[in-house]
């Protein structure tokens, strides 16, 4: 069974979902709720940041298996990126109802944002291992 069109797919989605996803949630970099929940990580900068993550992803998909290793680089990008919401849910959970009221998308994104990462490190974790399961067994 050929899995590489659904793998570059994966990789497409997970592209997309950083481009497209930052720009909606940051509503053209206009939202400023967004950064004042976590300066660091949704700022200006820290959203370009993974807009730029997110054009990686397209770049290599259908290259992956020629890079394991950078997808595993991946993988662990979005372990940060899962750790650091789960630290934020631990220390602001509260504010989040209130967000929700206030914009509802910016809400929405922070109850989520995390289990997305995780979900796309755990898909990028398994195609990098996968890749040099195949290798080593040539």
């Amino acid at each position: 069974m050929n899995l590489r069109p659904s793998i570059t797919l994966g990789f497409q989605i997970a592209g997309c979902v950083n481009v497209f996803g930052s720009l909606l949630v940051s509503a053209g970099f206009t939202n400023r709720l967004l950064p004042s929940l976590d300066p660091v990580v949704f700022s200006n900068f820290g959203l370009i940041a993974i807009m730029l993550w997110g054009l990686a992803y397209v770049a290599v998909s259908r290259s992956y298996q020629h890079v394991p290793y950078l997808i595993m680089v991946f993988a662990l990008e979005k372990l940060v990126y899962a750790v650091i919401w789960i630290v934020w849910m631990s220390r602001f959970a509260e504010r989040l109802p209130g967000v929700v009221s206030a914009a509802p998308m910016t809400g929405i994104f922070f109850y989520t944002y995390g289990v997305v990462d995780f979900l796309f490190g755990v898909f990028f974790a398994s195609v990098a291992v996968t890749t040099l399961r195949q290798r080593a067994s040539r």
